[in-house]
């Protein structure tokens, strides 16, 4: 009894094979490699650095701050499984360190000030290895299961 037609979906949406069919770069495993790399080497440069200062290096106290490293060690294997959630968990994470390294190399003499730089150094070499991780992961993801998310389309 109705004459109006159902409006055409193939016209108002990409299809699935469309979307498969657009070509992508093959995703550079060295890049992703080489960045896992030195975010992994730096992290645990990182926590041998923290145990190291606290325990043996420049202690302060009982040892008790060597604990400051246990949220490192929980990235390790995620690193090493190349989780996407822990890079991004520790890009946040590492500026903790970097803040705690920039207090205290003004305060400490000696050994500590040069620890704490080093420190710095590591931890922002971290960071920035688990950015370009993160960014060439992305970048170079498959399209989603589905298409286009609702906001993409056309």
């Amino acid at each position: 009894m109705t004459d109006a037609k159902a409006p055409d979906s193939s016209a108002t949406r990409v299809a699935d094979t469309d979307i498969a069919a657009v070509p992508r770069p093959a995703v550079p495993d060295r890049v992703v490699r080489t960045t896992r790399a030195v975010a992994l080497t730096g992290l645990l440069a990182l926590i041998a650095l923290g145990l190291a200062w606290e325990l043996w290096l420049a202690p302060t106290g009982r040892g008790t701050l060597a604990l400051k490293v246990l949220p490192l060690v929980f990235c390790v294997a995620g690193l090493w499984r190349h989780r996407m959630y822990t890079f991004r968990w520790l890009s946040l994470l590492i500026w903790l360190y970097v803040m705690e390294g920039l207090a205290r190399a003004p305060g400490e003499g000696g050994t500590g000030t040069l620890l704490a730089v080093l420190q710095v150094l590591l931890s922002v070499v971290v960071f920035s290895a688990s950015a370009v991780y993160i960014r060439w992961r992305l970048r170079h993801a498959p399209p989603p299961a589905g298409g286009l998310p609702e906001t993409a389309k056309p």
